[in-house]
């Protein structure tokens, strides 16, 4: 490839200003996630109430403010009660979306206390598959009420005598998927969730509530669904969701990388959607968006159709990710930045063994998958203003794709600390991209770093036993010239972070 990348950002020209809840993630009781995953009492590493200390501290490094709970498909047939109490009374349940059984080790109250041990926040999902808002109301009483009520007395005599306080609330889960536990049409969810989120707040007015949008880009009622859940629930709730999931099951990795131009479709779409119904009601209040599912998942497909059901904790959808899929959830993560004026919150699922960044064996090791790089360095660094980024680069086609950027990327001024930080994918999987960063109107800077994670094998991954097969280093070009402008060389296939002190 002969030519260059080009990309110019100003520090006036602005998207808006990331909420940290963009780096959420997800925890569902599904496979390991919980039970061998954050949870395991015989692990020599597990602390008193048997969460692994090991997994936290990975954990810790993403940064991980806010975390999805507990499901997912799980949440529309489970009964919270269920979860709180003493441990030795809890009942164990046939659990119909993944088939396994439930044995409530942990609930709602253990939960709380892992993410007080994680330094992460809460958004509790409701069931509105086999339940609906007396339910739910009461969920939000013995969790945010403080005291001197049945279910907010009934946490005080669990050992829980301050409330919780959950702000962020789902309600239900994925209600326009056949496969889900009393899944419905667009104006009956509308309604039970308009309902739902009434109660709930009448409990507690300062809670925010994420309605059901569309499963993914591909359900032949997107986006009609959202226009008519929106058309019922807009007046009581802050967010409507997007769930996606990319795959390279064709092994063309070109295309493969090129799959998050449809995630900005996708988020395109919805926002458009949104303000339509906006402008129908003569509202005053955006309706924002929780992506609160993505990420790439097909390797496990295979395998979990062979796993036996009516197991604890089964090695379900367990991805094994490699360079390549960090590529992509490099792209993801800047399809979000693009449009953080509106997508204000998003969870990658899941966070561990579960189609996730970090993994285990029990009673042994855990590790970060390749996927857990682009994901940490965003949430590490990427926390700030999003800048408008005009790109200049070499495209390709793909066969779903035409006009692809050889170059993606965004840039984020965080104000306080005087950085710039440029999140950049270089797509083309045989050569390197030169690229030119023009930062205008920020003066003078130096190069903190440049981070690069690259491989000459696409499909390199890491294992227990090869822990650090892919891993970023610190040796990237990027350099200040005479003139300050910014030069650096993108290794091919490659994610890189140039961090940028303003001087």
């Amino acid at each position: 490839m002969t030519k260059k990348a080009k990309m110019i950002v100003d520090k006036d020209f602005t998207i808006g200003e990331v909420d940290s809840r963009l780096y959420g993630s997800f925890i569902e009781h599904l496979g390991r996630a919980v039970y061998g995953g954050i949870y395991e009492p015989e692990h020599p590493q597990a602390d008193e109430q048997g969460f692994r200390t090991d997994v936290l501290e990975l954990v810790k490094g993403l940064q991980v403010p806010i975390v999805r709970y507990p499901g997912g498909n799980f949440v529309s047939g489970y009964n919270w009660e269920d979860g709180v109490g003493p441990i030795e009374q809890r009942k164990k349940r046939l659990e119909l979306a993944w088939r396994t059984v439930e044995p409530n080790l942990v609930g709602l109250n253990e939960f709380m206390d892992w993410c007080r041990k994680a330094n992460t926040e809460a958004m509790m999902a409701v069931n509105l598959g086999t339940r609906g808002p007396d339910q739910a109301r009461e969920l939000v009483e013995y969790s945010n009420h403080k005291s001197g009520s049945y279910w907010s007395d009934l946490r005080i005599q669990h050992g829980y005598k301050d409330p919780h306080n959950i702000k962020t609330w789902c309600l239900g889960n994925e209600m326009d998927g056949p496969w889900q536990i009393g899944s419905k049409t667009a104006a009956e969810y509308g309604r039970i969730a308009c309902e739902t989120a009434k109660v709930m707040k009448w409990v507690d007015p300062s809670i925010e509530l994420v309605a059901c949008g569309s499963s993914g880009l591909g359900m032949a009622t997107f986006p009609e669904w959202e226009a008519t859940v929106l058309e019922h629930t807009y007046d009581h709730v802050e967010y409507i969701s997007l769930h996606q999931y990319y795959g390279n099951r064709d092994n063309d990795s070109a295309n493969f990388l090129a799959q998050s131009m449809g995630m900005d479709k996708f988020i395109h779409t919805v926002v458009s959607t949104c303000d339509y119904i906006q402008a129908k009601k003569r509202g005053k209040k955006k309706i924002h968006l929780s992506f609160d599912e993505w990420n790439v998942w097909y390797h496990s497909n295979d395998a979990d159709r062979k796993i036996e059901p009516w197991s604890i904790a089964p090695p379900q959808l367990e991805d094994i990710y490699n360079h390549e899929d960090a590529l992509l959830v490099g792209c993801m993560l800047i399809s979000m930045l693009k449009r953080a004026d509106r997508v204000k919150m998003a969870c990658m699922a899941q966070l561990v063994n579960v189609i996730a960044p970090i993994m285990t064996v029990n009673g042994g090791a855990a590790w970060k998958q390749t996927i857990y790089y682009p994901y940490m360095h965003t949430s590490v660094f990427g926390r700030g203003t999003v800048l408008v980024p005009l790109i200049q680069s070499p495209k390709y086609d793909a066969k779903d794709y035409t006009d692809v950027s050889y170059l993606e990327a965004v840039a984020v001024h965080n104000e306080e600390k005087s950085e710039v930080t440029i999140f950049a994918v270089n797509r083309h999987l045989e050569e390197a991209l030169p690229l030119e960063l023009d930062l205008r109107s920020f003066g003078a800077s130096r190069i903190i770093e440049h981070i690069v994670l690259e491989s000459d094998d696409l499909k390199a991954a890491n294992t227990a036993d090869a822990p650090d097969n892919v891993k970023p280093h610190h040796g990237g070009s990027a350099a200040v010239t005479d003139s300050g402008q910014v030069q650096a060389t993108l290794s091919k296939a490659s994610w890189n972070v140039i961090r940028l002190k303003l001087v």
